[in-house]
């Protein structure tokens, strides 16, 4: 009778003391309940806490959250040049979720500083993505939501790379901006998508996660694909576009030659949330386009 006791006392005491979870930047964080109070400061992080059924409990997000349709209907509290202090702190949010390297500056330690609890999240793999649905339904009460979401996930991409184990590989200059020329390298989510399609990303060994390039070494590298992200809905080759008017004079560029040149949504090929499987489908099927064609030649 006294042991039972005695583990109920236990039992009660850790209640009282909440749940610790762990976050991407490696510090523990108690909570004595879920969340009912949510301000996301990445669009990324917006769709996990809808993907796992918790939309009810975002009371602030940023200018970028555009997805799901209900996300559009949040209060602003700020974008990625600055954030909104005075206004985070009156919607009380009992969690704050910060985008780990991708949200910085002061005002994250102004926040800390007013008793407000920060949990950062930085998916750099495609196979983080599902892991973070899990981590975000623990945290906001929807564990299960999160389990079935994952699962879903892992079991799309796994059909995904089966597909394209053995695809001949395709190399691949993502542009992200045109002026100044920059790209993205191997520790960058795209580059996990491209490569999980066959694709080969000329500039994953820079060190830099998006590193500005010049058009000669472009040139030198010879990409046969060239990709670059969109706010249109689906992928489309598009060699007209804007943004590839500066490979016109390098006709040579196989590329250019070939008229491989695509648009891909960004929301879902940059993105380091729950549609990045959407994103792979995109990247894939261009990449497939491409091997048929060479492969006719």
């Amino acid at each position: 009778m006294k042991r039972f006791a005695a583990l109920c006392l236990l039992a009660a005491a850790a209640s009282a003391q909440g749940v610790v979870h762990v976050d991407d930047a490696g510090r523990s964080v108690e909570f004595p309940a879920p969340p009912s109070r949510v301000v996301t400061l990445a669009p990324n992080l917006t769709e996990f806490v809808y993907a796992v059924g918790a939309g009810a409990t975002l009371v602030g997000t940023m200018d970028t959250s555009n997805y799901p349709e209900a996300a559009t209907r949040v209060p602003r509290i700020g974008d990625y040049q600055r954030l909104d202090v005075e206004r985070i702190l009156a919607l009380k949010p009992e969690l704050v979720l910060v985008w780990h390297h991708g949200n910085q500056g002061r005002e994250l330690g102004q926040l800390e500083a007013a008793g407000l609890r920060l949990f950062y999240l930085e998916p750099k793999r495609i196979d983080d993505v599902p892991r973070t649905l899990v981590r975000v339904g623990a945290l906001l009460g929807h564990a299960d939501a999160g389990e079935a979401q994952a699962a879903r996930l892992r079991a799309e991409l796994a059909e995904l790379r089966q597909k394209h184990a053995g695809a001949a590989p395709v190399s691949v200059f993502f542009q992200v901006w045109s002026q100044p020329l920059m790209t993205l390298n191997g520790e960058h989510l795209t580059s996990d998508v491209l490569a999980l399609c066959g694709g080969r990303n000329v500039f994953a060994s820079l060190p830099a996660l998006a590193p500005q390039v010049s058009l000669e070494s472009v040139v030198a590298a010879d990409p046969q694909a060239i990709f670059t992200a969109t706010d249109e809905s689906s992928w489309r080759r598009d060699p007209d576009r804007r943004a590839f008017a500066i490979w016109q004079p390098f006709p040579r560029l196989t590329a250019v030659r070939r008229g491989w040149m695509y648009g891909i949504p960004g929301d879902l090929i940059t993105r380091q949330g729950p549609r990045i499987v959407e994103g792979v489908r995109a990247a894939c099927a261009a990449l497939d386009e491409v091997r048929r064609e060479r492969a006719a030649r």
